[in-house]
């Protein structure tokens, strides 16, 4: 696993990124953002190429936009 500054940023961004997603679900009462903003929460902890976890976190930050 790369636990070099760049994916260390990107985990901040996506965790962050992730408690906004959940928080905005819950006050909406909306599935889509909270479970794509657990997915954001855990996700770095299992993908360790950098280029790999963008694409993930693009499309976990898409996905709710895109389901309804």
């Amino acid at each position: 696993m790369n636990m070099g500054p760049t994916a260390l940023f990107i985990d901040l961004i996506a965790g962050a990124l992730g408690v906004g997603y959940w928080i905005y679900g819950k006050k909406e009462s909306r599935m889509a953002p909270m479970l794509a903003g657990a997915a954001l929460c855990v996700v770095p902890y299992f993908v360790g190429n950098v280029w790999l976890l963008l694409v993930v976190c693009a499309v976990l930050l898409a996905a709710p936009f895109l389901v309804g």
